[in-house]
């Protein structure tokens, strides 16, 4: 049975969903092998030691970019249809939406994908800081923060078009210089970084990479033999969030299902099978040492921050920076600029004097 056929049996939204859940699976098992974690390769940079999980960052951010320009190269790939080209976007929204969601990032020990991943191993800080992260993005996109949300993002807009493509301007072989300079300098830091134990599986964080380049090829494919619209994407964690948290307070007023609705229980049960089999899955609470008040804040930061730069640290970053949107890159650049400076300021306010 080929693709049209499972469309015509089963309907777009269920094979849109049985995809996501699939190339989930694959993040989720694989980010959670490799330690996959924008908020540690920061702090490794902000240490002075930029080891194994800047290594592993750079290296699955570099094969999305690598796979993503590839299938562009190859004319399968479209990305000028996607929110994050065609779409009109910010520059304000991205800026200060990347600051605050670096900022929140540091304080909730994890990006969302991370807390995702986290909360699948067993870790309840984790899953609070996600559920209060759905409820904010939910309140950014509909909510009571919507006019400030709304206020700050208009403030610059840029229109869509291929002047949002920063590969426009340079041509596609930049496209490929970056990749291969983010690959070499992961691989360096890999190779410098002795004393990880679980260097055996630094290797995985490519095939985070993959699920991007997967992400963006299946709703491609899907959209090309589909007689209804459907928007071409990869992996997001904001708004999925948001979307799950409505669909379980509310069947009635839950959008459709389809790809979104299929990745975040992918991921979920990606990190649970890797969790399990691995002997990493252990319930943990708050200690007496954890700051609730930290994880709180930061997760209302990163889901205010995270619709006003248009996604995370992956559905932003990593997503829109493989296609490189020129307001993904910026988002990319706000975070970890919202990161590093965060984590210097509470590292030096708890140092002993």
């Amino acid at each position: 049975m080929n693709l049209t056929n499972l469309i015509e049996t089963f309907g777009d939204h269920a094979v849109l969903a049985t995809g996501g859940a699939l190339i989930g699976l694959i993040f989720g098992f694989f980010a959670q092998r490799s330690k996959f974690c924008a908020r540690a390769a920061v702090i490794e940079c902000c240490d002075g030691s930029g080891g194994s999980r800047l290594g592993v960052w750079l290296i699955g951010f570099a094969v999305a970019i690598l796979a993503v320009q590839g299938l562009v190269w190859a004319d399968f790939l479209k990305p000028e249809a996607s929110r994050h080209l065609g779409a009109p976007g910010s520059i304000s929204g991205a800026v200060v939406g990347g600051l605050m969601f670096g900022m929140g990032m540091i304080m909730t020990r994890g990006c969302a994908s991370r807390l995702l991943i986290l909360s699948a191993n067993g870790n309840l800080r984790a899953l609070l800081s996600g559920l209060v992260f759905a409820v904010t993005v939910q309140a950014s996109i509909s909510g009571l923060l919507a006019p400030a949300r709304q206020w700050v993002t208009g403030l610059w807009m840029v229109e869509g078009g291929p002047e949002r493509n920063l590969l426009h301007f340079t041509g596609a072989w930049m496209g490929l210089a970056v990749g291969l300079a983010l690959g070499a300098i992961g691989l360096w830091r890999l190779r410098a970084d002795t004393q990880d134990n679980s260097q055996t599986w630094n290797w995985a964080g490519v095939f985070v990479g993959v699920s991007i380049a997967l992400g963006w090829g299946f709703t491609q494919l899907i959209a090309s033999v589909s007689f209804e619209p459907v928007a071409v994407q990869s992996l997001s964690f904001s708004s999925p969030s948001a979307e799950w948290l409505m669909r379980t307070l509310s069947t009635a007023t839950a959008p459709s299902f389809g790809f979104d609705a299929g990745l975040l229980p992918g991921v979920f049960a990606g990190s649970l099978i890797a969790g399990v089999l691995f002997g990493d899955f252990k319930f943990e609470g708050f200690q007496t040492e954890n700051k609730l008040g930290h994880y709180l804040t930061g997760a209302i930061l990163m889901g205010f921050g995270a619709v006003m730069a248009g996604g995370c640290t992956v559905g932003s970053g990593i997503t829109g920076g493989a296609i490189f949107s020129n307001t993904a890159w910026l988002t990319l650049v706000s975070i970890i600029a919202g990161a590093g400076l965060t984590y210097k300021f509470l590292k030096s306010i708890n140092s002993p004097t």
